[in-house]
Order: C-alpha cells, then sequence, then structure tokens
C-alpha cells in the first residue's frame, strides 16, 4: 500500500485527529512564506523581519514596525485552500479534534472550522493598549503611521512577536487536544520555530504524519512522512 492510501486509511479510522500546521498550509492560498525565496526574508527593509518583528523593536520604532507589518504581515483579501477546507469538513463530520496553527492569518475560520488554536495569534484581532477597545485588521491596513485608539492609545496587533511568550492557555489547549489525539498529521512547518514545535512531543499515538516539501528534524520520528504539497495530498483525501 503506498504512503497516501495508508494516510487515506488512517483518516478514515480515526475520530480524534488533530492537525498541526505552518506557513505552508497558507502560500497555497498566495500567503508568502516567511522563509522561502520569495517570502519576507528576502525583502528590502533596512533591517532582518526578526528584528522588526520583535517585542522590543516594536516598543523602540513602533512607527517602522507599522510600516513593516502593513506592507509585510497583512494578509487581507485571501481565501482557503483545499487543506483548509477539508480540515473543516472533518471538523463537521466529528473526525477532526482540533487545528493548531502557527499561522495568524485566519484561514482555517474562514473555511469555517470551529476549535483553532492559534499559537502566534491573529491580524484579525487588534486592541488598544490602553483601553483594550476592540479593531478590525482593515482598520490597521488603512490607517497611517502608528494606528491610535480614540483614547490616544495605540492599536496593537494581537500576534506574537518575537521575544514574547505565547498565551498560556491557548498552549493548554493545544497540548491536551494533542495528547488525546489518535491520529497527528504535521503539515507545512519546517519544525524549526519553538516552543511551538516541540507541542508535538505531546502525541501519545503511534500515528504521527508529516507532510512537508522539506525535510524536518522530525522526519525520524514520524510514523508516515510524505515530502509532498500540501494541496495535491488533501485534494485526494
Amino acid at each position: 500500500m503506498d504512503k497516501l492510501q495508508t494516510l487515506q486509511q488512517w483518516v478514515a479510522e480515526s475520530s480524534r485527529i488533530v492537525f498541526f500546521g505552518g506557513a505552508g498550509v497558507s502560500t497555497e492560498s498566495g500567503i508568502p512564506d516567511f522563509r522561502s525565496v520569495d517570502g519576507l526574508y528576502s525583502q528590502k527593509f533596512d533591517y532582518p523581519p526578526e528584528t522588526i518583528i520583535s517585542h522590543s523593536f516594536y516598543e523602540k520604532n513602533p512607527e517602522y514596525f507599522f510600516r513593516f507589518y502593513r506592507e509585510k504581515m497583512l494578509p487581507l483579501g485571501f481565501e482557503p485552500n483545499v487543506t483548509h477546507k477539508v480540515l473543516a469538513k472533518w471538523e463537521q463530520e466529528g473526525k477532526l479534534a482540533a487545528v493548531v496553527t502557527q499561522n495568524i492569518d485566519g484561514l482555517h475560520q474562514k473555511a469555517g472550522s470551529q476549535k483553532v488554536y492559534e499559537l502566534h495569534g491573529s491580524v484579525l484581532r487588534n486592541y488598544c493598549t490602553r483601553c483594550r477597545k476592540f479593531y478590525s485588521a482593515e482598520f490597521i491596513k488603512n490607517s497611517t503611521g502608528i494606528p491610535r485608539c480614540t483614547c490616544g492609545g495605540i492599536i496593537k496587533p494581537d500576534v506574537v512577536l518575537y521575544e514574547e511568550g505565547l498565551d498560556q492557555t491557548v498552549i493548554q489547549k493545544s497540548v491536551m487536544a494533542i495528547r488525546s489525539a489518535d491520529l497527528m498529521i504535521v503539515a507545512g512547518t519546517s519544525l524549526t520555530v519553538y516552543p511551538a514545535a516541540g507541542l508535538i512531543n505531546y502525541y501519545r499515538g503511534s500515528r504521527l504524519v508529516l507532510i512537508n516539501r522539506d525535510e524536518t528534524p522530525y522526519d525520524g520520528y514520524a510514523n508516515l512522512v510524505l515530502h509532498e504539497k500540501l494541496g495535491d495530498v488533501f485534494s485526494q483525501l
């Protein structure tokens, strides 16, 4: 039996699937990957992206941060792809327990998924740092300079910057879902960003599937590895 057939059989036999996804899930919707050749890291700014989207840079140089953020990190107007849609369908069928994602674009919810744990936050949520009033991503996109609330406070995206900790509640819920999963599919991630990548270690089962175009540090641990495009795999599931 080939790898795809094995995966199809495992999916058919599972009722508590957890999907753990990275940037590769969204690139097929046209959203550029941070680390790909044409991704953020090769763009022309005065500082490397890791520096610009760090907490200390945001504090010191918010105007520059927001210029970069608007131009490179606000993926609006993109649509879910086949992977997002299949996962939403599995959840409706009662097969999928949760999606754990490193992405900040909200496309899983746009496809219809309800149980989504966003490790790195979401560009769709923005709050005044002073009064906590909510603002949309469109508001940030259309603002100039440093986006300000009616109260005068800075409006900060609910996105985890470098040097900031992950939300502990999101981590705990992700760990609980992963621990009780009967099939874990890890896809579209290089598994090099911690602490997110370390969550895989909580999986207790014997059906760990890795789908990624390139090799990852976890290939040796997985029970099934497919070095293929996500869309090619999910369109057949």
